[in-house]
């Protein structure tokens, strides 16, 4: 019985991630912000949440196309999916301080994103475990011709 750690189609999560970063360009470029994010965030916190999207985008986006070690790419692909989730949660917290009771439906949708964020990441860890565990069982020579 095979396996399987990586699963092939993901795309809320390629979606979200394309999202993220043109959300984070366009922030940069136009010189826009969300009220309240600049109303509740100091500027080094506002600064590092808008390049966090581009890098969130980026880096989720490359674990997830990379083309070498499988171990390499969830590694981004977890590092990625970690930030976002936070990334997205200090939005929801903004939100909800800013306009209170009349966001629901935002801080909902940002809270599932953060909430599908460590679920996700928590499945890569898992992934990472397995995957050490079958190169720890294989010999070099299996590893080497791919048949594990």
């Amino acid at each position: 019985m095979r396996t399987r750690i990586r699963p092939s189609h993901r795309p809320y999560e390629i979606a979200v991630l394309v999202a993220a970063a043109l959300s984070g360009v366009l922030i940069l470029t136009l010189d826009v912000r969300p009220t309240s994010v600049h109303l509740s965030m100091p500027q080094p916190i506002l600064i590092a949440w808008e390049l966090g999207q581009i890098a969130v985008g980026v880096g989720g986006l490359l674990g997830i196309l990379w083309p070498g070690r499988l171990s390499t790419g969830l590694g981004l692909e977890l590092a990625s999916v970690l930030v976002l989730g936070t990334i997205t949660g200090m939005y929801a917290v903004a939100v909800s301080v800013v306009s209170g009771r009349n966001s629901i439906v935002a801080i909902s949708f940002m809270m599932a994103v953060t909430v599908g964020s460590f679920w996700r990441a928590a499945q890569i860890a898992i992934d990472l475990r397995r995957l050490a565990r079958v190169c720890e069982s294989a010999t070099y020579e299996q590893l080497r011709t791919g048949v594990t």
